[in-house]
C-alpha cells in the first residue's frame, strides 16, 4: 500500500520564535478559560478548542530547524504546556502525547519519515496517541502487535488511557513486531478498522478524550512504524521529554486552583465568626498558608527551567551521564508540582468550602484534575532513583515514564 498523506482541518499559521510561541499560548489560553470550568462540568469535549491550538502552529514548535521549524527549548515547550493547562488543564494534556511521538520521531525515524511526518505538523496535523494497555500485566508489556501480512502490514490491538485519540488526525500506537521489538505506528486516526470510543469516565481530567481504541487488521504502509523501543535501548531524552511536560500541566493545574483560590477570597468571603468580623484575606492563618503556596508555586516554576535546559544538554549530547541528569532533573520537578498541584487544590477546598463545589462555581475541578493526573506515572516513583542517584550514583531506568 501507499503511505497516506494527512491533511489538516484547516489553515495553519507559522510560528517563527519562541517569543512568539508563548504569546500564542496566551492568547489561546485566554480564550480557552472562558468556558473550561462549562466544558468540565458537562463533560462538552473541547473539538474547536483544540483544532485551533494546532491550526495557531503551536503543534510544530519542537520541529528541528533542518525541516523547517523553530525548535523550541524545552522550558519554553514546558511553559507552552503550562499555560494551556493553567486555563484547561485537559487541552494543555492533550499536545503532552503530540510532542512525546514528535521526539521519538527525531531520535529514531529516518530521514524520509522525518521529513513527511513533520511536514504534516507544519501543516496542522495533530497526532494523538495509544500507548497503554489494560490485558498486559505491566505497564511496560503491550499485547497489540504489527506484522508482515503480503507486502504490507497489519495492526491488531486495544489500547486504554489513549489520551487526544479522539481529535487526532494520526494516532501514534506502540505495537510489537515479529521479533517482539516494540514500534510506533503513526496511525491514520480514520484508517479502515481504526475504532475509537469515548469510554473515558475519569472524575477528574474529564475531557482529555482518554478512552479506548481498538485496531481490527488495520493496514500499515511499513513508512508509518518508527522505532520505539531504541529510543530506550540508548542514551535518548524521550524519557525526559515525556515527563517534564507532565510536571508542566501539574503546575498549571496549581497556577489555577491558586488564581481562582485569591479570587474567591477576595470577591467572595464573608466575615469570619469570632475574628472581630476580619474577613479572610486578614486571616494570619490564611495569609500565611497563601505566602507558604506562592513560594512554592514560584519554585516550581524555577525548576521547569532549570530542567528544561537540563534537557537540552541532554538532547545536543546524549550520552548516560546526561541523560540520567536529566531524567533525575525532571523526576525532581515532577514530584514537586505533583505535590503542588495537590496541596493548591485542597487549599481551595479548605478556604473557599464546600459550597466550591457546586454547579455555578466547579472550582473543584482544580482538585479532581490534579488527582486525576497525579496518578500518571506516580510520584512514589520518582523519589527511591532521585535518592539512589544522589546517594549511590546509580543512574536511573530509561523509560518513558521517568
Amino acid at each position: 500500500m501507499t503511505a497516506i498523506q494527512i491533511k489538516p482541518k484547516r489553515p495553519t499559521r507559522m510560528i517563527s520564535s519562541p517569543e512568539q510561541a508563548l504569546s500564542v499560548a496566551h492568547e489561546l489560553a485566554q480564550a480557552f478559560r472562558v468556558d473550561a470550568s462549562r466544558r468540565d462540568r458537562d463533560r462538552e469535549l473541547p473539538f474547536e478548542p483544540l483544532e485551533e491550538l494546532f491550526a495557531s502552529g503551536l503543534g510544530a514548535i519542537t520541529v528541528p530547524l533542518k525541516w523547517g521549524g523553530i525548535a523550541v527549548s524545552t522550558a519554553v515547550l514546558a511553559e507552552v504546556i503550562a499555560i494551556l493547562s493553567e486555563a484547561d488543564a485537559a487541552i494543555g494534556q492533550v499536545p503532552q502525547n503530540h510532542f512525546y511521538a514528535l521526539e521519538v520521531l527525531r531520535v529514531n525515524g529516518t530521514q524520509a519519515q522525518q521529513q513527511r511526518f513533520y511536514r504534516e505538523v507544519l501543516q496542522g496535523v495533530h497526532l494523538g496517541n495509544a500507548l497503554a494497555e489494560f490485558s498486559s500485566p505491566s505497564a511496560h508489556q503491550r499485547t497489540t502487535t504489527v506484522l508482515e501480512n503480503g507486502g504490507h502490514y497489519l495492526l491488531e490491538g486495544r489500547k486504554f488511557y489513549a489520551t487526544g485519540a479522539l481529535f487526532a488526525d494520526r494516532i501514534p500506537t506502540a505495537a510489537r513486531n515479529a521479533e517482539g521489538q516494540e514500534q510506533l505506528v503513526f496511525v491514520p486516526r480514520h484508517q479502515k478498522g481504526v475504532t475509537v470510543i469515548d469510554d473515558w469516565s475519569g472524575f477528574g481530567q474529564r475531557t482529555t478524550g482518554s478512552g479506548t481504541v481498538i485496531f481490527e487488521a488495520v493496514e500499515v504502509d511499513v513508512e508509518d512504524i518508527v522505532p520505539f523501543q531504541r529510543a530506550f535501548e540508548r542514551p535518548t531524552a524521550v524519557g525526559p521529554v515525556a515527563q517534564i511536560m507532565h510536571a508542566a500541566i501539574d503546575q498549571g493545574i496549581a497556577r489555577a486552583a491558586f488564581n481562582d483560590m485569591l479570587l474567591f477570597i477576595n470577591t467572595r468571603s464573608r466575615p469570619w465568626p469570632d475574628s472581630n468580623l476580619a474577613r479572610a484575606s486578614d486571616d494570619p492563618l490564611t495569609l500565611d498558608r497563601t505566602g507558604q503556596l506562592a513560594a512554592r508555586l514560584q519554585a516550581g516554576d524555577a525548576l521547569l527551567q532549570e530542567a528544561g535546559e537540563v534537557v537540552d544538554l541532554a538532547q545536543l549530547d546524549p550520552h548516560e551521564q546526561s541523560v540520567a541528569a536529566a531524567s533525575v532533573s525532571v523526576a525532581t520537578v515532577r514530584a514537586w508540582t505533583t505535590e503542588v498541584a495537590l496541596e493548591a487544590g485542597n487549599l481551595l477546598f479548605e478556604l473557599s468550602g464546600t459550597r466550591s463545589a457546586l454547579r455555578e462555581h466547579n472550582l473543584d475541578r482544580h482538585w479532581r484534575n490534579a488527582r486525576t493526573h497525579t496518578l500518571h506515572d506516580p510520584v512514589r516513583w520518582k523519589y527511591p532513583v532521585i535518592g539512589n542517584y544522589v546517594l549511590n550514583g546509580v543512574l536511573p531506568p530509561r523509560r518513558g515514564t521517568l
